[in-house]
């Protein structure tokens, strides 16, 4: 056994004894000092955490100790563990003031973690001193952390990267300690996008160094139609996120994908409403239901993670397919007239859950005009849309958690390219005047916003219409439902980490294997013609590198041109013998991208008279839209001097055409012999280009390379099925309806398949299972 084991065993031993020894005159707890916090140990109650440069201290009370969060020497209710988080919360919103009210409002724009010097260990040093326990604990956080923490009052951090699970620990720690000593302690509740999928080289998954588990994209997670997956999944990304010191997780994404071309459709769990609402309560159940020790009441606890589902009322009907990142998307369209079916994920699936927690705690609205769906008549971004969240997510739906806007909507707009505010319909108000409306319409909190300035206007002119008692309570109203979501995790009780146990925890090789594992399971094969895979361990395989044009950005510009190896020797050699030419090798195997047709739309365009929308194509071969809409679904713009968003006529090339000729190429010189086609993609894509010349095709949603040739090696049998249809040709795509599931005629092979919603092979052939009998 480790000398740390050995130490810990000790400290855990002595906490013991003098918690019996103590509890003999009365006292139930007891303190140990660790190395930058206090951990107070209790019989019958939560283990406490507090930061001895904080200022605060304990309270005895019945034999328990409680933090004294606010230095007042009173035990007040909300410091008060054996009451219920509705009632600490209304306490302690009634203490607080304008000013922490509007920072709780705030939700901050994403922030990094900043490396940790020396000083964060034992005997460490720090601007030329040597710290021990006994130090003031030095603050190693960005001077615009520490701004708006200290000078906002915010206490919602979004978090991308960092160094590693340590190294978040001990951050986590420094911000909980300064925030500790500020007025009444309120913690922080710091939190993420989703950071477990494959791409390690990613915003999010780098955040943890690269040692977490790594898992499908929700798309995957999909084409597996396994809830339980999914809930496993939840359960061990949250274990995850606690280690890392993150409360909330701003997921999961559950718009239906209807529309094949929107971008996000990869974040999805698909366009199938009975199967995305199954998805989001497991999800949801998953990171929200502590169980055992780790409960605190009703099913949260020091396990829970806050899941903040996105994005009401569903974001996947945007006009063309654009998304509304950029204001050429920022139009959710209804030509089939089927809104209220985008909502079955949200008030069947997450707001109906199986867990004790009930309900999701957080709701996001995506930054889209839901066209047509404004009761005044306005059309504005469902934020500032009071019939969607007040008639509709609050009165009709009864959700009382916390509702948070899309990030930066409050900002000023310039153009429709630029990635900067997205205040739809708002455009001519003020900044403040957003802030208000934003109130006005039900909405508790203010994403990718560090200044509280605004909210406080925004009160004033509250306060000029309804009166100062009736606007103080409908910030009241907000704050409670803030607090209620950091109380019933247990920041309030113990926020610290052990930067050691989070060292250990994330990433672990349980959780990996797990992670793995659904990445095996999420991969489709969608054509195995006269049994082609698997290939035998040891084949001669031939895999051509990737040649990538320029292509549009999300920007409308274009993008210089690369060429890569499509898979690492190393890793094809563990499998295959890697040859030079198809002329040497016994099968191909071919490595494709979706296709890369730009977002739809062009500033070239635009600056040559024209309106600036282009089509987004789901083929490689260039795209000319004759099927297109020859007027767009919404109304007249009056933000732009272009109100007719039509791209009819128009044609785009994909930057990766190359990929699909590679299959051809591989067919021309293979002789007969198998080829193999692997297409990466977040998206449909329209196989009749390349299908005829392929004996197998795979479809990853996001998964290691490794996972791919586990299939492609037989290691691991196939047993995915396809969440979306795949389009036959893009007249389909085209006279689809943005808004209408699995309206499409999905593609027909030359084996006689069709690769519809819940197609997939396994070795035997069509998998026909109850899963498919479920939700087909």
């Amino acid at each position: 056994m480790t000398s740390k084991h050995h130490t810990h065993l000790l400290i855990a031993a002595l906490a013991i004894t003098a918690i019996i020894a103590a509890s003999c005159s009365g006292q139930r707890w007891h303190e140990t000092q660790m190395t930058t916090y206090n951990l107070v140990t209790q019989r019958g109650g939560p283990t406490l955490g507090y930061s001895p440069t904080s200022g605060i201290g304990l309270l005895t009370v019945d034999g328990w100790a409680f933090k004294d969060l606010n230095r007042n020497g009173t035990l007040d209710p909300y410091e008060d563990w054996r009451l219920d988080a509705q009632t600490r919360a209304e306490d302690l919103a009634h203490q607080l003031s304008l000013e922490e009210i509007a920072g709780l409002m705030l939700y901050s724009s994403h922030q990094s973690v900043p490396s940790m010097s020396s000083a964060f260990l034992p005997g460490g040093t720090y601007g030329g001193k040597t710290y021990d326990q006994s130090d003031a604990q030095p603050y190693d956080l960005s001077d615009q952390q520490q701004q708006f923490l200290t000078q906002d009052h915010l206490r919602h951090v979004l978090v991308t990267s960092v160094e590693s699970p340590a190294v978040a620990a001990r951050w986590n720690n420094n911000v909980q300690a300064l925030v500790e000593g500020i007025r009444h302690g309120i913690p922080a509740n710091n939190s993420s996008d989703p950071r477990h999928e494959t791409s390690t080289t990613a915003e999010y998954n780098a955040g943890s160094g690269g040692q977490i588990s790594l898992w499908p994209t929700p798309l995957g997670l999909a084409a597996t139609f396994d809830p339980e997956l999914v809930l496993k999944f939840g359960q061990i990304a949250a274990t995850e996120y606690r280690a890392l010191g993150l409360t909330t997780a701003l997921s999961p994404q559950i718009d239906l994908a209807t529309d094949p071309r929107w971008s996000r459709n990869v974040g999805t769990f698909g366009e199938d409403p009975d199967l995305s609402t199954d998805m989001a309560r497991a999800y949801v159940d998953g990171f929200q239901t502590s169980t055992g020790q780790d409960e605190i009441s009703g099913g949260w606890g020091y396990h829970s993670v806050n899941a903040m589902v996105k994005h009401w009322p569903g974001g996947g009907t945007g006009e063309g397919g654009r998304d509304a990142h950029f204001g050429y998307g920022k139009y959710a369209v209804y030509p089939g007239g089927n809104f209220e079916q985008h909502k079955q994920p949200f008030v069947e699936g997450a707001f109906h859950l199986q867990g004790a927690t009930g309900m999701a705690s957080a709701v996001m609205p995506y930054y889209t005009i839901s066209f047509g769906h404004n009761s005044d008549g306005r059309e504005v971004g469902n934020s500032y849309n009071h019939h969607i969240i007040t008639d509709q997510l609050r009165q009709q739906y009864g959700f009382d958690g916390v509702i948070c806007t899309d990030w930066m909507i409050t900002r000023d707009v310039s153009n429709v390219w630029s990635f900067e505010g997205k205040a739809w319909g708002t455009e001519t108000l003020s900044v403040a005047e957003r802030h208000y409306l934003v109130l006005k319409a039900g909405v508790d909190q203010f994403g990718g916003n560090n200044e509280m300035g605004p909210i406080l206007e925004a009160y004033q002119m509250g306060v000029a219409e309804i009166g100062e008692e009736a606007m103080r309570a409908r910030m009241e109203q907000s704050a409670v439902r803030l607090l209620k979501n950091i109380l019933r995790v247990g920041l309030f009780e113990n926020p610290y980490l052990d930067p050691e146990a989070s060292q250990a925890i994330v990433g672990q090789a349980d959780f990996m294997q797990a992670g793995y594992d659904a990445q095996l399971s999420s991969i489709v094969m969608l054509k195995n013609h006269n049994a082609a895979l698997p290939l035998a361990e040891g084949t001669k395989i031939y895999v051509p590198r990737r040649h990538h044009g320029a292509s549009l950005n999300f920007f409308g510009q274009p993008t210089e041109p690369y060429d890569e190896d499509a898979i690492s020797a190393d890793l094809a050699s563990q499998y295959f013998t890697l040859v030079d030419t198809p002329e040497e090798a016994d099968a191909a195997i071919i490595f494709m991208e979706k296709p890369e047709t730009g977002p739809g739309y062009d500033r070239t365009d635009r600056e040559r008279g024209g309106n600036g929308y282009m089509p987004i194509s789901l083929q490689y071969n260039d795209y000319t839209a004759t099927y297109a809409r020859p007027v767009s679904v919404a109304g007249g713009d009056p933000t732009e001097p272009f109100t007719n968003r039509s791209y009819r006529g128009k044609t785009v090339r994909a930057g990766n055409r190359t990929d699909m000729q590679a299959v051809l190429d591989a067919r021309a010189r293979m002789a007969g012999k198998p080829v193999i086609a692997v297409v990466k993609t977040g998206l449909p894509v329209v196989m009749a280009e390349f299908e005829g010349a392929a004996d197998a095709i795979l479809v990853d949603f996001g998964v290691q390379q490794q996972a791919v040739m586990d299939i492609i090696s037989g290691r691991h049998e196939p047993s995915a099925l396809l969440p979306m249809q795949m389009p036959a040709n893009m007249r389909t795509v085209e006279e689809q309806a943005e808004d209408v599931p699995r309206d499409m005629v999905p593609y027909h092979d030359a084996d006689g398949h069709d690769y519809d919603f819940a197609f997939g092979m396994n070795w035997q052939g069509v998998i026909q299972d109850e899963r498919v009998a479920k939700y087909k």
